[in-house]
């Protein structure tokens, strides 16, 4: 499983584990994970880089109805998975 590391506004390095990604509308999501376990923290991320940019940048998805669209997404791409709201 790849890992990526994140760096939070106030330096913080944090790694996750990505399960998945996808684009939807155009727009990059992935699907990453805290641990390999599997009753692991996951979260939605989805890119908001400007095009062209050196590094990309991602942002949690927290709007309820994206969120919800976007797991049902995740779950039909990760036959094995349950993501629990």
């Amino acid at each position: 499983m790849e890992k990526i590391k994140f760096m939070s506004d106030d330096m913080q390095e944090t790694e996750f584990f990505v399960l998945e990604q996808t684009t939807v509308n155009a727009v990059n999501y992935i699907l990453v994970a805290d641990s390999e376990d599997d009753e692991a923290e996951c979260l939605i991320l989805k890119e908001t880089s400007k095009a062209g940019a050196a590094e990309s940048v991602y942002e949690i998805v927290e709007d309820d109805v994206e969120l919800s669209a976007l797991s049902k997404v995740f779950e039909e791409l990760l036959e094995d998975v349950e993501i629990e709201r």
